[in-house]
């Protein structure tokens, strides 16, 4: 592993409140299932960004299951939230995250047949591919984070393609069992310190809950959580802003 000088250039990591990010894609999942404006994620974002919480996360996907472009432009009016725009490393993505020059762009993997995303982004097998887009992006002010496996070689790739950001999949840790959940969240750890030390800010995200986020939240190099499905489902019985309040608060006590 040759990972251990910062890029030239940056300046160590200044860590502090570890940011929420909250994922609305599932309030235009139920939208869409019916049609129709209702319920809409724009008044999700503005609720969301009256309770406290850093940014907001939409993923538009290739198949507009979830967000639809016209939300986009909504949504950035809506709030002074930053917005990190998920989405597939594609022509037709980054044209639009070109047009709509999101605060962040996360790049995911993306395959139509998933019912959400499905592991990391294989950024050590797709550099090639990848580098001319994180090449884009960055050169139009976007800050560029790659969606990846907790793991040394994929911390590497992200190095060498020069992205500021790495959200962690925490998707594994979130389904292990209880004699598992450890050295998963070790690993999770040991990559955070390792993206933080070579100037890269560590995000992490993908399965976390109520009962699971505090070991996550506890991680000190982390910065950021983005946080989605189990907000937006807990908001049926509570109400989105009591969820977000509650896992802000869950999240202040690991700190």
């Amino acid at each position: 592993m040759t990972a251990n000088a910062p890029h030239a250039g940056t300046s160590p990591l200044r860590l502090g409140r570890l940011r929420l990010g909250v994922n609305i894609d599932h309030v235009a999942t139920v939208r869409n299932a019916r049609g129709g404006d209702h319920p809409d994620p724009v008044r999700a974002a503005q609720i969301v960004a009256d309770v406290g919480a850093d940014g907001i996360t939409a993923h538009l996907r290739e198949d507009r299951r979830h967000i639809r472009d016209d939300d986009i432009v909504r949504i950035q009016a809506a709030t002074g939230l930053p917005l990190n725009f998920e989405m597939a490393a594609t022509e037709e993505m980054v044209a639009i995250a070109l047009k709509y020059r999101p605060h962040a762009a996360c790049i995911v993997p993306e395959r139509r047949e998933e019912r959400t995303t499905e592991g990391g982004l294989d950024a050590a097998g797709q550099y090639d591919r990848l580098l001319p887009i994180v090449a884009q992006l960055g050169a139009a002010g976007i800050r560029v984070s790659l969606f990846i496996a907790p793991d040394p070689r994929q911390i590497e790739a992200a190095i060498r393609l020069g992205a500021p950001v790495v959200e962690l999949h925490t998707g594994e840790y979130a389904e292990a069992d209880v004699a598992e959940r450890p050295a998963q969240l070790r690993r999770i750890a040991e990559m955070a310190a390792l993206a933080a030390r070579n100037g890269i800010e560590p995000h992490a995200g993908h399965g976390l809950t109520y009962d699971n986020v505090q070991p996550i939240a506890a991680i000190p190099q982390l910065a950021e959580l983005n946080i989605g499905h189990h907000l937006i489902g807990e908001a049926i019985f509570t109400g989105l802003a009591q969820a977000v309040r509650h896992m802000r608060d869950l999240m202040d006590q690991a700190r």
